[in-house]
């Protein structure tokens, strides 16, 4: 295997803890943005999460009292 070979597809398994010293720039560099492309899902998710919560307290809240 050439250490700079691309990953040969974007749904490989990323494995947190991984041994990278195998990877070449160009693989750590997909990696790298594959796991940015993850945080910002993942921070829309909890976005989208939170305002599901917010609506239902928002909702079930008593008038006049907590």
């Amino acid at each position: 295997m050439f250490h700079d070979e691309p990953l040969t597809s974007r749904n490989e398994a990323l494995v947190p803890g991984e041994d990278l010293s195998e990877l070449g720039v160009e693989q750590l560099t997909e990696r790298l943005e594959v796991l940015r492309q993850e945080m910002g899902r993942t921070e829309a998710a909890i976005k989208q999460k939170k305002a599901g919560l917010s609506a239902a307290e928002a909702f079930f809240k008593t008038p006049g009292g907590d």
